[in-house]
């Protein structure tokens, strides 16, 4: 079984912001994968679905950004799923514009949904996609919260869609298949 998180803010305010493309990620999954993600356990939404072989849970965390890892470590324990299966989708500001990074274990690099998931789950060992939102040119916080603009929406569209194929690549062939096929790809 797997877990796959995507982090963001729960409120229509937070729609379609650069914090929020994990929760933009999961919701192109639940529409491949034909599943509705409406359900309501440990702070989250969620839906079930199965990818490849593997059961896998799709899930928005809904304690705002800072606070991800109350919901994920409740399902990580309730369903006693090693840390390893634990799939999470986030913003990076350190990485232009469409780009995809996806590391099997490492630091928050400041990102305070990893840090909270880090720190409660006491561990940093569960593989990540990253989607590069671009540096902030004034404001860090304005940033993140604020929305894409126009001319970059086909670059984050196209990684979302190789930010699937990063989480599908794990989940079917691992963390090391998928750091080879998606990282350097893109924009």
């Amino acid at each position: 079984m797997y877990l796959v998180a995507g982090l963001g803010n729960p409120g229509r305010e937070y729609e379609m912001t650069r914090h929020n493309i994990g929760f933009i990620t999961i919701d192109y999954l639940a529409d491949k994968y034909n599943v509705k993600v409406n359900k309501l356990k440990y702070k989250a939404l969620y839906g079930e679905t199965r990818i490849g072989s593997e059961k896998v849970l799709l899930i928005k965390p809904q304690t705002y950004m800072n606070n991800s890892g109350e919901s994920l470590m409740d399902f990580v324990n309730f369903f006693k799923v090693p840390i390893e299966n634990l799939i999470v989708i986030s913003d990076d500001v350190s990485l232009d514009y469409g780009r995809i990074r996806v590391r099997g274990r490492g630091s928050a690099g400041g990102h305070n949904g990893l840090k909270s998931i880090i720190y409660l789950l006491n561990s940093d060992s569960f593989p990540r996609v990253k989607i590069g939102v671009g540096a902030p040119e004034h404001d860090m916080v304005n940033h993140v919260l604020g929305r894409f603009p126009k001319e970059k929406m086909p670059a984050m569209e196209d990684a979302v869609e190789r930010a699937m194929g990063a989480v599908e690549e794990i989940i079917n062939k691992g963390v090391p298949s998928a750091m080879n096929k998606f990282n350097g790809t893109g924009k």
